[in-house]
Formats: C-alpha cells, structure tokens, sequence
C-alpha cells in the first residue's frame, strides 16, 4: 500500500483566521511602505546634497547593506537566543527612531552626507538583526500546516509595499521635500509595533528558549550539512541570487542601452516585474500542497528559461509583457526556498538558519552585480540576462542531483537525520509551544 502524502490545508484565507498574523502582516504592509518610501527619498535627498552625484547613491545603499552582510549570522544567532518578538520590538524601535532623527535633520536643514551615511549604517545594523527574527517569526504565528501560506502573504505585503513605497515618496518628496516623507515612515513603525504589543503570546508556536550555549552558528551549519531538505533550498537560493535575480541592475541597463528610454519607461518595466512578484505571491498563498525539493527545482528551471527569453525579447513592448510571468517565476522560487527552508529547520535554530539563508540569498548580490555589467559591457545587456537565467536553469537539476547523491551515500554509511526520500517534502512535526 503506497503511502498517503497529506496536503497542506493552510491556505490564504484560512491561514488569516489566525489573529497574531493578520496583525502582524498589517503592521508590516505599513510599515515596510514607510520604509520604501523613506529608501527613495534619501536617494533623491543624496542627489540633491551632492549636485546630482550618482556615486553618493552608490555609497549609500553600500554602507546600508554592509552590516547586513557583516553581522546577518550574528543577528541569527541573537534570534534563536531570545524571544523574537520582544527582539523585533527593540529593533522596530531603533528603526523608528532612526528615521525620526533623518527626518528632524532633514526640516531643520542640519542634514549633510555625513550624518546621512551615519545613519544608514544604523539603520543597516539594526536591519541585521531585525531581519533574521522578523523571518523566523513567521513560523510561530501559524500552526505548522500554515507556514507555506504564510510565507507567500508575507512576501505579497512586501511587494505591495514595495509598489506602494517609492510612488508615494515621489509624489511626497515633489510636494513638501524629503523630511517628511522619513517623519511618515517614523509614524509607519507604530502600525508594525502596535501589532507586535497586541499579540498574544499564548497562541505563539515558539519553540523551547535554549541555553547560550545552544545557540553556536557552527551548529546551524551542521544541521544544513545533515538536512537535504534544507541544503538544497539554501544552495539553489544563492546560485539564483548570485546570477539570476539581479533585475536591479539588468532593467536598468537594458532600459538604457538597448531600447535607449528614460526614467519613466524603466520605472514601468520595473513595475511589471513587481506586479508579476505580487501575482506570484498571491498564487503561493492559495497554494494547498506543501512546498518540495523538486518543485523548487522546476520552478527555477522554469524562471532561468522565463529570463533567458526576456532577454532575447526584440521590442520594448515585448520585452515589458515577458516581465511579469518572470516576476511570478521569481517569487515562487524565493517563497517556496523560504517556506521548505522555515519548514525543514530545527526550531531552536530556526534564526540561525534563516539568517544563512538570507546571507547567500543577499550575500551574492556584491559577486553577481559586478558580472553582470561585465557581460553587458563584453557581449551587450541584453546577455546578462540569458546568461544568468540558463545558468540558474541549468545549475537547479545539477544541486539536486549532487545533494541526491550526497544523502545516499550518508545513508550507506550511517543513519541520516533526514532521509532522501524527504526532498520529495519535508516530514511532519508535532507543532509545538
């Protein structure tokens, strides 16, 4: 008799009858709109300072996210070693007050590069710690059967605010200048804090708090090691971030050097991807089967062929159309990477983990950036886009073969924590408190 493989019952609709996350997600929705917001406005608040210097917006995003990069797995371990949620509530806290001191510089004329780079770097180091615990907290919002569901409806907050954020700061920053586009993004952070306050801990799904002790980073990177479930994800997520999501930088060059358009056509094409992100949320929320190893696999052969084919697009109007099945493609793979990973992690180490997870994912941004406009300069724009998404199509089967390979032969030689037969989907726990 074959066995039964239970499906997910944990779907958008039911998975917001849970009140802590519906609260939590609203907060979010707000708050990361204030946060965008705030993002486009210091670049443009840069220009200005600068007479229109576009290395000063280099600098800026760079001193923003090097903390991130530097202490992103210290932030990990700090999650799994004291209760995200009280975490999040301090550093929410130190964004909001971040914002609030750039927004007072900024009305009262005081702003200069220098407190402007400051600032980013603080905003950026608490982002380090913040972003691992905000991750792993979705997991004790819902029961287990939820998490995939959950996963998805927090990335469609994401891109909805990531919509949302930079159109309302550039209407804002046109009709009363940058400071109080940061003091919104301040008042933002009390939605994100309101929510946090009101939740109740009682329905948490938290896992046991470990001792000091039991929250080394080399221990996390055992668990990976050991757990196909998890290898694979984390792996095929950084080769996918290095080489196939850096539509930052593409649309901008194909924009530019290919269809010779402005400011204006580029933003659409950039909201076509975003629209297709925000679909491709939408989708995996609704979505009742758990997430796989192999159906990552396809979704990200099916996004490498979808980019490869954007780039040969002849024409502007063709090439935008093409945008938003890639932006659907690209999110099932970052929420389905996301959800296996969440899902397959021991929950002590969940922070950990997931700050590994989002170290490759972010982390090759500074190798595969460089190389794009290495290819775009040697073979034109339009192949750094083929380029990166066959090797992201054809890299994918090559992983799961090779962590295949791997579980069988630790399986020979000893028992394995999780067996090969899990990449098909990652076994059940009791979900506890």
């Amino acid at each position: 008799m074959t066995a039964h493989r239970p499906t997910f019952a944990g779907t958008a609709p039911a998975t917001l009858g849970a009140r802590n996350l519906r609260r939590y997600l609203i907060g979010q929705l707000v708050s990361n709109t204030g946060t965008w917001m705030q993002r486009a406005a210091q670049d443009l608040l840069a220009l200005h300072l600068t007479g229109n210097g576009g290395s000063a917006v280099g600098l800026l995003t760079a001193l923003q996210f090097l903390p991130q990069t530097l202490f992103g797995l210290t932030g990990g371990v700090i999650a799994d070693r004291f209760p995200k949620r009280r975490l999040l509530l301090i550093t929410q806290t130190a964004m909001g007050v971040q914002s609030l001191l750039l927004g007072l510089l900024t009305i009262t004329g005081a702003i200069a590069l220098p407190s402007l780079y400051t600032l980013a770097v603080v905003l950026g180091t608490a982002t380090a710690v913040d972003q691992p615990a905000r991750n792993a907290f979705i997991s004790e919002l819902v029961e287990r059967d939820g998490v995939p569901a959950a996963v998805s409806l927090n990335s469609a907050q994401f891109n909805v605010a990531r919509i949302l954020g930079p159109a309302l700061a550039g209407l804002s920053v046109a009709a009363a200048g940058a400071g109080p586009v940061f003091l919104a993004n301040t008042a933002s952070y009390l939605a994100v804090l309101y929510g946090l306050v009101t939740i109740r801990t009682e329905e948490l799904h938290a896992p046991r708090q470990p001792r000091p002790r039991d929250t080394r980073l080399a221990d996390a990177f055992r668990h990976i090691a050991a757990t196909p479930d998890l290898l694979l994800p984390i792996a095929v997520i950084g080769v996918v971030g290095t080489f196939g999501l850096n539509f930052q930088v593409t649309l901008a060059l194909v924009s530019v050097t290919v269809f010779h358009t402005g400011a204006a056509a580029f933003g659409c094409l950039s909201a076509a991807y975003a629209a297709g992100s925000l679909i491709g949320a939408l989708q995996g929320a609704t979505r009742q089967q758990p997430p796989t190893g192999r159906r990552l696999i396809l979704s990200v052969v099916v996004f490498g062929l979808l980019e490869a084919a954007v780039g040969l697009m002849p024409g502007y109007i063709t090439f935008l159309a093409l945008l938003v099945p890639t932006g659907v493609a690209a999110v099932t793979v970052t929420t389905t990477a996301n959800a296996l990973t969440q899902l397959s992690a021991d929950p002590q180490m969940r922070g950990r983990i997931m700050s590994v997870y989002f170290l490759v994912l972010l982390g090759g941004t500074p190798l595969g950036a460089p190389l794009v406009g290495l290819v775009s300069d040697t073979l034109g724009a339009r192949y750094s886009l083929v380029l990166g998404g066959l090797i992201s199509a054809v890299a994918a089967p090559a992983l799961l073969a090779l962590v295949t390979a791997r579980a069988r032969r630790a399986s020979l030689s000893g028992p394995l924590p999780v067996t090969e037969e899990t990449l098909a989907g990652p076994p059940a726990r009791p979900t506890g408190r």
